[in-house]
């Protein structure tokens, strides 16, 4: 934990001092020629098409898939989630997902 300002997650971030931090990113889809879409590979977990869908990688990993979110069904959704992250962490970023999500739907 920060005990001075100097020390703030922002400002390590924002220095490039990784020591103790770990980046994560929404996994880039590729296009399907089939579809005419961009598509992650959710390996049957997810089988319906929504602007909710997302899979969070690691920085230096990308085809380790930290957190996968998406639809299964109306108003059904699943979520699974590996380390580093925990499940109050993996429910609180799909929870955020339900938030508008402007010109999406």
């Amino acid at each position: 934990m920060a005990t001075k300002e100097h020390e703030s997650l922002l400002l390590m971030w924002q220095n490039r001092n990784m020591e103790n931090l770990i980046e994560l990113h929404n996994k880039v889809p590729v296009w399907n020629d089939d579809t005419q879409s961009y598509v992650l590979n959710f390996h049957g977990r997810v089988t319906q098409a929504s602007v909710k869908n997302f899979q969070i990688v690691h920085d230096n990993d990308p085809d380790y898939i930290v957190m996968q979110f998406g639809r299964v069904a109306e108003d059904v959704f699943t979520m699974d989630y590996n380390y580093p992250m925990c499940a109050l962490q993996a429910f609180a970023i799909g929870l955020s997902s339900f938030d508008s999500k402007l010109a999406c739907e």
